[in-house]
């Protein structure tokens, strides 16, 4: 195992990312989306789509989710044993093209510009987290497959090196985003981007400072997953007089925490 968590390391050291990581059984994945199931009939899948923000201050077995051991084992790997829970959310990009043809829904999506679907332009994380003395890992736990067509995490490997680049608001609409901002096309890192499908209980990793997005779902399946951002201890809040941020719902996730640099802790 040593051996296994060093290459990991290394891994997520020169590319910003790991994926396909197992986490969930075939018995805790039946449960969390019986689970997450309830909270649709509850309050509807527009408002599941983006807005089940930090719900792991309501809800134990969201809680639990933060906590898993297979999670936490990686995460300390990559950040240390002393670690905080930064912020969660669930997205969740539900199919919005009607069955039919391959040709049609392609003929749709030309007609429209792409604009009518919900998709995450380019970015980075830490554009807007406002985190400064240690990284922040992004971590993506899939609920459902996330493939190609249902839009999946898309990753412009050995990006985060790049440091912070500008990002601008988004010209095209749909953006899931809540600030709706995206990385001028002109401005993207050259190398190529590539895909990283997960199969439903299985988790991607990426580092704050990543480039990466993900395209519209053009299936007939939802993608549903759950983020869970973690940075160590040593982090801390910077401000930003122009976009105020407050981070009420951190919890300390292993570990000791020696600096209080969150209130609420």
């Amino acid at each position: 195992m040593a051996a296994s968590v060093a290459a990991l390391r290394e891994s997520y050291q020169q590319q910003g990312f790991l994926s396909g990581l197992p986490v969930l059984d075939e018995t805790e994945l039946r449960e969390v989306r019986r689970a997450f199931s309830a909270l649709e009939e509850e309050f509807g899948e527009a408002y599941c789509q983006y807005s089940l923000h930090n719900v792991h201050l309501q809800y134990p077995w969201v809680l639990d989710l933060t906590k898993h051991p297979h999670i936490l084992q990686v995460v300390k790997a990559l950040l240390g044993p002393d670690v905080i829970l930064l912020d969660s959310r669930f997205i969740c990009k539900y199919p919005t093209l009607k069955p039919g043809s391959v040709q049609e829904n392609d003929d749709k999506q030309r007609a429209a510009g792409g604009s009518d679907l919900p998709y995450v332009a380019w970015h980075q994380d830490m554009r807007y987290w406002g985190i400064a003395g240690g990284p922040v890992l992004s971590v993506w736990l899939a609920l459902d497959d996330s493939l190609k067509e249902n839009g999946a995490l898309q990753v412009i490997p050995g990006s985060h090196g790049s440091g912070m680049l500008p990002h601008r608001q988004a010209a095209r609409s749909g953006n899931m985003l809540s600030v709706n901002q995206e990385i001028p096309e002109e401005l993207l890192p050259a190398e190529p981007s590539v895909f990283c499908p997960l199969l439903a209980g299985q988790m991607s990793i990426h580092d704050g400072l990543l480039v990466h997005a993900s395209d519209a779902n053009t299936s007939q399946r939802r993608r549903c997953g759950f983020v869970i951002r973690y940075v160590p201890t040593t982090a801390y809040p910077t401000q930003d007089p122009d976009r105020p941020r407050k981070f009420t719902a951190t919890l300390l996730a292993c570990g000791t925490d020696h600096f209080s640099h969150f209130s609420n802790l």
